[in-house]
């Protein structure tokens, strides 16, 4: 069964860091309708098959970012020209 993210806005999701935290579900952080990065929360007791299906998002996602030519770096430094420009 895959995983369905739940999608936040980058303020919402800061307002209520604590709570989503502590949530079971994985996270689509957006701005503006784009998906800035999703926070995937750690059980200790994941089972195999949610676990087979992390990593299956992971191998996607990079797959994306290798035929996109963007690197994570890239990544990292777009979040950080949106948080200086305050946005």
């Amino acid at each position: 069964m895959p995983l369905e993210a739940i999608r936040v806005g980058v303020r919402e999701f800061r307002d209520a860091l604590a709570e989503y935290l502590t949530s079971p579900k994985p996270l689509a952080i957006t701005r503006h309708g784009q998906t800035l990065g999703f926070y995937l929360p750690v059980r200790k007791k994941l089972d195999k098959k949610k676990l087979a299906a992390m990593r299956r998002a992971v191998e996607k996602n990079e797959a994306l970012l290798a035929e996109l030519g963007i690197t994570e770096d890239e990544i990292v430094e777009e979040f950080q020209a949106f948080r200086r420009a305050g946005r």
